[in-house]
């Protein structure tokens, strides 16, 4: 919250403001909408309400701990009150975010989930976002509409890709530099002559670190950077050579391998065929 009381997202990464904001500020529910740059980040916070977070322009990615979400405009993510996350826009975004105080509200979800945004949906989070002249003086017309969104929120079954880093400042120097090129094919004997560290000393530093092996954790973190770009609407072939695969297929057979569906599944909450 801010200081005045009002809902408000955390500073930026570089300490500036959270970007130009607008919001309708009635009824039980408030909307406000954020302009968000290409790699702008609300650093992690938490809000005394839950917080429905979605964009209908560009996309989000919203981490929790280690778990992370990627939200194209079909997609959004609950998060209850009280839950520290931090909010990345991978392209320019336009974040638009519904504030819900817990008390009275029918939503009960205890942890992030995220919700399919269809078309009525999303005309009903952008109607109740508008200062519109025809429900400001009449608060049961607001009310109304606002129940309709809560019987509109239907959770979908999402697999994060979970990517925790490693905590020694060797192997967390590869692991940032794989997130920012994600395509490197560099071996851990490689990577050891850059960082100072044996390939066995490396490995080591992943699996104890991450709980994961040094292979499978480079394959999440180019899954999760092709999701992005994939989710921005880039072309698969070009996302996939992006991420470092050879072929589409290869891509899409590694993210269903890791999550249990195809990356358009995903992108869409629905189950892979």
């Amino acid at each position: 919250m801010s200081l005045n009381g009002q809902p408000s997202e955390g500073a930026s990464a570089g300490g500036a403001s959270s970007g130009s904001r607008s919001g309708n500020g009635a009824g039980a529910l408030r909307v406000l909408n954020f302009g968000m740059s290409r790699g702008q980040r609300f650093g992690e916070h938490e809000h005394t309400v839950h917080q429905l977070t979605w964009a209908p322009a560009g996309v989000l990615t919203v981490s929790v701990a280690d778990d992370s979400w990627v939200l194209p405009p079909t997609l959004a993510l609950w998060i209850p009150s009280r839950v520290p996350h931090t909010i990345l826009a991978t392209r320019p975004a336009l974040m638009r975010s519904v504030y819900l105080p817990p008390e009275g509200c029918p939503v009960r979800w205890a942890e992030p989930t995220v919700v399919a945004v269809g078309p009525l949906l999303r005309e009903l989070v952008t109607h109740l976002a508008a200062p519109d002249p025809a429900l400001a003086p009449d608060p049961a017309a607001r009310a109304r509409a606002e129940a309709v969104l809560f019987d509109l929120l239907r959770p979908v079954t999402v697999t994060t890709v979970e990517l925790p880093m490693p905590a020694d400042p060797r192997a967390r120097r590869v692991a940032e530099a794989l997130l920012a090129h994600p395509a490197d094919r560099r071996s851990l004997a490689e990577w050891g002559r850059e960082v100072g560290a044996g390939s066995r000393t490396l490995a080591r530093l992943f699996d104890a670190g991450t709980g994961l092996s040094f292979g499978r954790w480079r394959t999440r973190a180019r899954l999760r950077a092709g999701l992005e770009h994939l989710a921005a609407g880039r072309p698969l072939t070009a996302v996939a050579h992006h991420a470092g695969y050879a072929t589409a297929s290869s891509f899409v057979a590694a993210f269903r391998q890791e999550t249990g569906r195809t990356p358009g599944a995903y992108l869409t909450g629905r189950p892979s065929p």
